[in-house]
């Protein structure tokens, strides 16, 4: 059993989903999701939607995926503690803080590792199978041979519709480090999404939406997907229109149950409801970008042959009908299609494709151009008109004179048992066998629908209609009782947090990309050196060189794909590991982190707060090491999207407001910096019994001296 788990925005979105044959939802609470700017659910709509979903037998995911500060935890675990309460099915949640924090407190309720988490590697898996994770929701830069070899008994799910990100879920600080909105805490602003201009040295090399994805798109394999043994298909889209979720809902309900259909007329419909043009994605290795237009393009319908001051003449490839909406592809400018004129002039309501139509110049244009269908009136007219979704139901009457009338209504999983009056023998003209069955049918404007009924009875027997009518009605509403308020028990732990055998020491680390950079350091009193694969090895007998695994590092038993730095006794957690508060601390140095860096989003004050709260929380002072000088990596991206050479420090982006990010592909991945220096005051750490860090990546041995002597 393959789950289609649908993304819902709203409660009108959640309605459609369900009508057109989703398994699961997942939506977000007005607090802790990564998607704020959506319409989300109030508490009200969060109980009735709960209660719609199970009635219908809908499973309800909620996504609690944002990563959390200190001040919040209280508020989080409150949250955290109602949405289990009214039933939810499941957490999708990105901090590790507390994913371990609510693993423990609430043993029973499920969840789910979201693709912020970053689980990419079986190892990383096999932490969160351990830390009784129920799912990962799978990093979409993996490919499918990647994700069958993660051999471990917990449940997959990976997207397989929607937007794309072009950096790796869980890694992109450009927005939080551009505007101070984090994508991590829900506010991404889509940097990604914006135009550049790509340089090498000061030579313009190409400009455009360089950054921009394709809409991920993976109907055409959707038989592959299901011989997989991956467990949940998942389809991006919260921020989507109610009538997009309801069409692509019911577009894979019916791939998925194999149904026949035209799969290329519903794909051209899918292309005038959202198409950012479509891409197979990592999933199966295909190319991701589109640099050409990072906005919804349409499905083109044909050319225009002739522009004049009023009229604009078009040769159609499809059809086209009276409120569309259009798009002139060059012009970047479109209109509804409220007038339609045919060869001689006439107004039409719709137009054939291989037809020549006119429409009125309402934008100006001067040029030929193509022709792109954006909106359909008669698609949405389509969506609308969908029926309400029944739930099958079997019932069973017994009716024997001289005992109970016995009405038994049965679902796949429930059983309703409804008593009436004794049946007597008929006095007149007795009640037939079809006229019962009749008469318990009618289940009107309920949700159910009978498939079947059963009825063992005596010859003789009369029963009053009313009566009959009255049983089903009392059944029916046990029944949809049932089914809506099917809660799991509720058990909540008291934990304790034993105080951990810590080695705390203060000093300078340094991160050096080059050997050029580690020889300047080696003559200073820096305590630690962090050095990348390819020199260490050269320098491993050195007792203060540390290995950094990058980012494209071999498979370990790191948290996920993501930098750390080691010692054969010695491991140290970076900043992109996303440490947000005490507990992501604390579950770290439990398991067996030495040292664990702080998040680059924090500020001095949310630091200051954080060891002070670590130490009343848990009674020890914890090991931690805070960046006060990096050209921050803004975006982890994988292979080489903007077609660099290997290692150079060369190139760099330019954004519409002159601000130069240096780009650098290496190892497979391509790394964007931020346009600048990210600068903390270190006298601001001078009482705390912290590790401070200087990440060098471009500086020159000048550069290096200067900034760690300040």
């Amino acid at each position: 059993m393959h789950e289609l788990l649908v993304p819902v925005g709203d409660y009108e979105s959640l309605q459609y989903a369900i009508a057109n044959g989703c398994d699961a939802v997942y939506l977000g609470y007005k607090k802790f999701n990564a998607r704020a700017y959506a319409k989300n659910f109030c508490e009200e709509e969060l109980r009735d939607a709960v209660k719609l979903c199970h009635l219908y037998g809908v499973k309800i995911y909620i996504t609690m995926n944002t990563l959390v500060k200190d001040r919040e935890v209280t508020d989080f675990l409150d949250t955290v503690s109602f949405l289990y309460k009214i039933g939810v099915d499941a957490l999708i949640m990105q901090d590790f803080g507390m994913i371990c924090l609510v693993r423990e407190k609430f043993p029973d309720l499920e969840i789910h590792a979201s693709t912020q988490a970053n689980v990419a590697t079986k190892e990383a898996v096999e932490l969160f199978y351990k830390l009784g994770v129920k799912r990962v929701v799978l990093p979409r830069e993996m490919s499918l041979a990647e994700i069958s070899k993660i051999d471990v008994p917990i449940e997959k799910e990976v997207f397989i519709h929607g937007a794309l990100c072009m950096s790796y879920s869980g890694c992109c600080l450009m927005s939080s480090m551009i505007g101070s909105r984090s994508g991590n805490r829900g506010e991404c602003t889509g940097c990604c999404r914006l135009f550049y201009q790509l340089y090498k040295n000061d030579e313009k090399v190409r400009d455009g939406y360089l950054l921009s994805t394709k809409e991920l798109n993976v109907s055409s394999r959707i038989e592959a997907l299901l011989k997989s043994d991956i467990v949940s298909f998942k389809i991006e889209g919260r921020m989507k229109s109610p009538l997009y979720v309801g069409f692509i809902t019911r577009f894979y309900r019916r791939l998925i149950d194999g149904e026949k259909f035209s799969y290329e007329q519903e794909l051209e419909k899918l292309r005038i409801l959202f198409n950012r043009e479509y891409t197979l994605g990592h999933l199966f290795e295909d190319d991701i970008r589109n640099s050409t237009s990072p906005n919804h393009l349409g499905l083109k319908i044909g050319e225009v042959l002739e522009v004049t001051t009023k009229k604009i003449k078009v040769k159609l490839s499809y059809p086209l009908y009276q409120e569309d909406g259009l798009r002139f592809y060059k012009a970047r400018a479109g209109f509804v299609a409220n007038f339609i004129y045919d060869i001689n002039g006439r107004l039409i309501s719709k137009a054939e494709a291989g037809s020549v139509i006119f429409l009125d110049n309402k934008i100006h244009l001067k040029n030929k151009d193509i022709l792109y269908k954006t909106t359909s009136k008669k698609i949405y007219d389509d969506i609308l008109n969908l029926k309400d979704k029944k739930i099958p139901i079997s019932i069973s009457v017994q009716a024997f004179c001289g005992r109970k009338l016995v009405l038994v209504i049965r679902d796949l999983k429930n059983e309703v048992v409804v008593t009436s009056n004794t049946v007597e023998e008929a006095q007149n003209a007795p009640i037939s066998k079809e006229r019962i069955e009749r008469q318990l049918r009618k289940l009107g404007d309920t949700v159910f629908v009978c498939q079947e009924v059963e009825i063992e009875m005596d010859e003789n027997i009369f029963i009053s209609i009313k009566e009959l009518n009255e049983l089903r009605r009392k059944a029916v509403l046990k029944l949809q009782d049932i089914r809506e308020n099917s809660l799991v028990a509720f058990h909540k732990r008291k934990l304790t947090f034993p105080v951990l055998p810590i080695d705390v020491k203060k000093g300078i680390s340094v991160k050096v990309e080059t050997e050029e950079q580690l020889q300047q350091v080696f003559d200073t009193d820096i305590s630690s050196i962090y050095v990348p694969r390819q020199i260490y090895q050269k320098y491993k007998d050195n007792p203060r060189c540390i290995l950094s695994e990058n980012f494209s590092g071999v498979q370990t038993d790191s948290l996920c794909l993501r930098k750390f730095y080691r010692t054969p006794t010695n491991d140290i957690s970076d900043y992109t590991f996303n440490v947000f508060n005490i507990y992501s601390v604390y579950y770290l140095l439990k398991l067996g982190y030495k040292k664990v860096t702080l998040s680059v989003e924090l500020s001095n004050e949310e630091i200051f707060l954080l060891f002070t709260h670590f130490k009343e929380v848990f009674h020890f002072t914890p090991s931690l090491e805070v960046i006060v000088y990096d050209r921050v990596v803004v975006m982890n991206i994988f292979g080489n999207i903007l077609e660099l050479e290997q290692g150079s420090f060369s190139y760099f982006l330019e954004d519409d407001h002159h601000r130069k990010f240096p780009v650098v592909y290496k190892d497979g991945f391509t790394y964007i910096y931020h346009y600048e220096v990210m600068k903390r005051d270190i006298s601001l750490f001078s009482s705390l019994p912290i590790s401070l860090r200087y990440s060098f990546s471009f500086e020159n041995a000048t550069n290096m001296h200067q900034i760690v002597n300040k």
